[in-house]
């Protein structure tokens, strides 16, 4: 273990030191040592041995300024006061205020209260904006999309209701037997009219007046043309009344009358009337024949649903039967009249046993 160095001797033993070995010799000066007085509490004195304070130690610092002072020895920033970095510049440096000391020495007021809170309550505003910026941004395309597609569609079905849109030119389409002259002109009142604006009642209640139309849809083509399509009624025979040959469909309705047979269509013989069971099952025979056979029948009777018959031109009868299987039967009569040309008569209301007469 190293000993500890011996402390240095004081100028006065050393002074008398020297004289005793130098005799009256010439004496070396030393300068004295100043040696600072502890600094003592005034409130506790000499620490209980009697001393009297010194005057320095009676004047004390406050604690704050102790405490900055310990601070800057260290390399500790100062702790601003509340009220100062409330004022502090937006950078984040405070601003050296001359009456910064003079505030800080009144009392806390509610004016400061509520100035810190309202300080505090724009720094939380500013945080909040900070974070939520992606989502504002977000939120701002969304209804700008959102107020561009209603302008859109606003814009859209205003153009479409405007005159812009309107009916100016109106086409049949599908009318064999009809004419499409006529039903332009019972068209003629949906001119002008926009298009989503066509009134599709007044267009029935003009169509219902031809007979001949069987079903109708109409179509609209922007922008100013209006397009009708008509099914129309086949008429399946004429029946003979008082009044001439009226001609009919498989339904029953009555498409025209004349004085005389018209000409293609067969003479209807059915019992029961145009709305009886024999009436339409006689209907259906006939629509379901190609037309090659249908324009070589000349009379259609039946006096049952199971017992219709067929006259061709040439004289020659062919018993059908109701109206089903009807593509078998129509097999088998190609079959026979091939074979057979010259038969008076075939049977095939049983298509897998048909007869030749």
């Amino acid at each position: 273990m190293r000993r500890p160095s011996p402390l240095p001797p004081s100028s006065q033993s050393t002074g008398r030191q020297d004289g005793a070995r130098g005799g009256g010799g010439d004496r070396a000066t030393v300068a004295p040592r100043r040696v600072d007085p502890p600094r003592r509490d005034p409130e506790i004195g000499d620490g209980g041995r009697g001393a009297a304070p010194s005057p320095d130690a009676t004047e004390t610092q406050p604690v704050e300024e102790l405490w900055h002072q310990r601070g800057r020895d260290v390399g500790i920033a100062p702790i601003i006061p509340f009220e100062q970095s409330a004022r502090a510049e937006p950078g984040g440096s405070a601003t050296a205020d001359p009456g910064d000391d003079a505030r800080a020495d009144r009392p806390v007021t509610a004016r400061d209260l509520w100035g810190a809170a309202r300080a505090r309550r724009r720094a939380l505003r500013r945080e909040v904006r900070r974070f939520t910026a992606r989502q504002r941004r977000r939120r701002r395309i969304w209804m700008v999309s959102a107020g561009v597609l209603v302008a859109l569609v606003l814009g859209s079905v205003g153009a479409a209701y405007s005159p812009l849109f309107s009916v100016e030119r109106i086409t049949i389409v599908g009318a064999l037997q009809l004419d499409a002259g006529a039903v332009q002109t019972a068209l003629a009142d949906q001119l002008g009219t926009p298009m989503p604006l066509v009134d599709e009642s007044a267009v029935k209640a003009a169509l219902v007046s031809f007979p001949l139309v069987e079903s109708y849809s109409l179509e609209a083509r922007p922008p100013h043309e209006l397009i009708v399509r008509i099914v129309e009624r086949t008429p399946v025979g004429a029946v003979q009344g008082e009044a001439g040959y009226t001609l009919v469909d498989a339904a029953g309705v009555a498409l025209a009358t004349t004085p005389d047979p018209p000409a293609g269509q067969p003479l209807l013989e059915v019992e029961g009337g145009l709305s009886s069971s024999t009436f339409a099952a006689a209907g259906q025979v006939f629509r379901s024949l190609p037309e090659s056979l249908r324009s070589q029948v000349t009379v259609l009777s039946a006096t049952t649903p199971n017992d219709v018959t067929l006259t061709l031109a040439d004289g020659r009868s062919v018993v059908w039967g109701g109206p089903a299987d009807s593509g078998k039967k129509l097999q088998a009569l190609e079959a026979l009249m091939a074979a057979r040309a010259d038969a008076s008569g075939y049977d095939v209301s049983s298509p897998q046993a048909a007869v030749v007469r």
